[in-house]
């Protein structure tokens, strides 16, 4: 909620600035034709812009002034921001209870031995270099085969559940013979539960024969008695040979993605590179659409296109629903696909946590967006043809950009009305949710718990508002007008999300403010690119002298980063040792809460393939769940 606070409190200054002293500015100036000030309605968008000031005109040096005040109230929030939410997190740890993942590490690249098990490899290590603080440890098996008959235990005993729901009557019959074609007629809950019984009996034997067999993977928890004890632990290299006895905090319990906890160094790379590959392709393919989008605001280039529809495209109501709303609606269509496929990347890249997957996730899909929606809609148009200029004299980047990215303030106007408004109003309402509901249920007869929330989509909706941030900074100097549009979709947007993260979404892991560092980044990477665009808009409007002053703008915001990276970076990573320490004394004051707590934290890292599995029938006839994680 932190991204809305602050997008409202800065493009609230921007906005004042921008609708109150830059609008009636460019639209009094004379470079396009003179204002009417009884057509408002009816003129063009260039006349709101700074192309409609004249060139080295003395009204430049307010938008000169304009780019300050912006810069520098946005780097004071951004830093107000920053320290806010370090305390916040600082706050939250000292006042939460003992957390497992505070004391707990994962230790990967464990070597093999031929007189000890991994197990016995593991404590005699931590035992010999950790003694005062090494308590307890959870080996990391092989055991996908158990967890997916766990898998299927759980779906026959939802299955059973939703029939037992139904009465009698209304229950479909099934044949308990061959492919369920042959055999006597039988009520589907005791075929069910026969096949349950069967089921947890084949998940016991799995479980015996994993123990016995001892199918050990060389990466285990390792839990500790204080937490400092534990950071101490996940910061030092172990081993003289760096790839053995790899170190790193351990996620929350429920935060493990256990497929790749085992996974060697040559599969994470080889992921990695696989990812990165991939990634690229995606963003090429995806210039197609873009490309498409773009042609459809050109009325010239679709009549040549499409030359049968000339005539329909005079229709003034028709061409302004095709060049207007269109694109934008079409490039919003391709994109509601990216974040799904961008979180299958993220899973292939080897992430011990589900929140890692997420935050990684959401880093290509704000990358991806920037470039698809942003750069490559601006580029798509009169400056790919001089991809040669920009390659030849990189110097001229900032006038060339200049020239283009004001012409596409209507198609960005439009996108923010499309994207962001109708998206809110999708998000309240959970229309496509409602329809996949819907299916899964009526159709592929897939029955879920009633009380499953859904997990917020950090990856789809941050590089989205991030994105809305990059139009703001950017257009607040070409095209203010665009200034209101974003500030309604950043108040309604609040209230709405709001709403959603208190009443909709249920949090899996705790994140901590981990992913303001990827906002504040992003925020000054749009500073910059202001700045640049500010750079070139004089140079063009032949103020050159104004343009070498928003240089030392530049200067002081890429070195507030630098400071806020080295200030606050840190923290936001690992938690210090001040903090630690001062929480293990807290606790040795309460002995007995202490001892209950590590006792618990001795399974609470158990492979959940190994806890024990069984149902049974409760008084009121219903069967419950006894898979305990504890």
């Amino acid at each position: 909620m932190r991204i809305f606070i602050f997008s409202v409190r800065i493009f609230s200054i921007a906005g004042i600035i921008g609708v109150f002293v830059l609008l009636p500015l460019n639209f009094t100036g004379d470079q396009l034709r003179t204002a009417d000030w009884a057509d408002i309605p009816n003129q063009s968008l260039d006349m709101f812009t700074i192309a409609n000031v004249q060139d080295s005109s003395k009204r430049l040096w307010v938008h000169f002034c304009a780019v300050y005040v912006i810069s520098g109230a946005a780097c004071c929030l951004l830093y107000l921001e920053y320290k806010g939410i370090a305390e916040k997190r600082f706050s939250y740890f000292n006042s939460s209870p003992p957390q497992p993942n505070h004391f707990t590490i994962l230790v990967r690249g464990i070597p093999k031995s031929d007189q000890h098990s991994m197990s016995e490899t593991v404590e005699e290590f931590f035992t010999l270099y950790h003694p005062s603080t090494y308590l307890s440890h959870q080996m990391v098996y092989h055991s996908s085969r158990v967890q997916s008959l766990v898998n299927e235990a759980e779906k026959l005993y939802k299955k059973i559940l939703h029939l037992r729901n139904k009465p009698r009557l209304q229950r479909e019959s099934h044949r308990e013979g061959f492919l369920g074609l042959f055999g006597a007629k039988v009520d589907p809950v005791d075929l069910y539960t026969k096949k349950l019984e069967d089921v947890e009996e084949n998940v016991k034997l799995e479980q015996s024969t994993l123990n016995q067999n001892q199918k050990e993977l060389s990466a285990a928890f390792v839990s500790f008695r204080s937490r400092y004890g534990a950071a101490t632990a996940s910061r030092v290299v172990q081993s003289s040979n760096p790839l053995l006895w790899v170190t790193e905090p351990a996620p929350e319990p429920r935060d493990i993605y256990w497929p790749f906890l085992s996974a060697p160094y040559i599969q994470l790379w080889i992921s990695k590179f696989v990812v990165v590959v991939a990634v690229f392709f995606l963003t090429i393919l995806f210039l197609v659409p873009v490309t498409f989008v773009q042609g459809l605001t050109q009325l010239t280039e679709l009549e040549a296109f499409l030359p049968f529809l000339k005539k329909v495209l005079k229709i003034t109501i028709v061409s302004d629903i095709i060049t207007g709303y269109v694109p934008s609606l079409i490039l919003q269509m391709f994109q509601y696909i990216v974040p799904p496929i961008m979180m299958l990347f993220a899973a292939m890249r080897g992430y011990i946590s589900n929140s890692g997957k997420m935050k990684s996730a959401c880093i290509m899909v704000l990358y991806f967006t920037i470039w698809n929606v942003f750069f490559a809609t601006v580029l798509s148009g009169s400056v790919i043809s001089q991809i040669n200029t920009f390659i030849s004299n990189p110097k001229d980047i900032p006038r060339q950009l200049a020239v283009v990215v004001p012409g596409q303030a209507t198609f960005f106007i439009t996108y923010v009305l499309t994207s962001g408004w109708t998206g809110l109003s999708l998000e309240i309402a959970r229309v496509f949710p409602l329809i996949g509901n819907f299916l899964i249920r009526h159709c592929c007869k897939v029955t879920d718990d009633a009380d499953c929330a859904p997990l917020f989509p950090y990856h789809r909706d941050i590089p989205k508002v991030l994105l809305f941030g990059l139009l703001g900074f950017t257009y607040s100097l070409l095209a203010p007008l665009i200034m209101p549009f974003l500030l309604v979709y950043f108040f309604v947007g609040y209230i709405f999300y709001r709403n959603q993260m208190l009443k909709v979404y249920s949090p899996r892991f705790e994140t901590a403010g981990k992913f303001w560092p990827i906002v504040h980044n992003c925020t000054i990477f749009s500073l910059v690119f202001m700045q640049i665009m500010a750079i070139g808009i004089f140079g063009v409007k032949k103020l050159p002298f104004a343009s070498g002053w928003v240089i030392p703008m530049t200067v002081i915001t890429l070195l507030f980063n630098d400071y806020c990276r080295k200030r606050f970076l840190p923290i936001f990573d690992k938690y210090p040792a001040e903090i630690l320490i001062k929480r293990d004394r807290e606790d040795e004051r309460n002995p007995q809460m202490m001892a209950s707590f590590l006792d618990s934290l001795v399974n609470a890292y158990r492979d959940p393939a190994l806890q024990p599995v069984q149902y049974s029938l409760d008084e009121s006839g219903n069967r419950t769940s006894l898979l305990s994680f504890s």
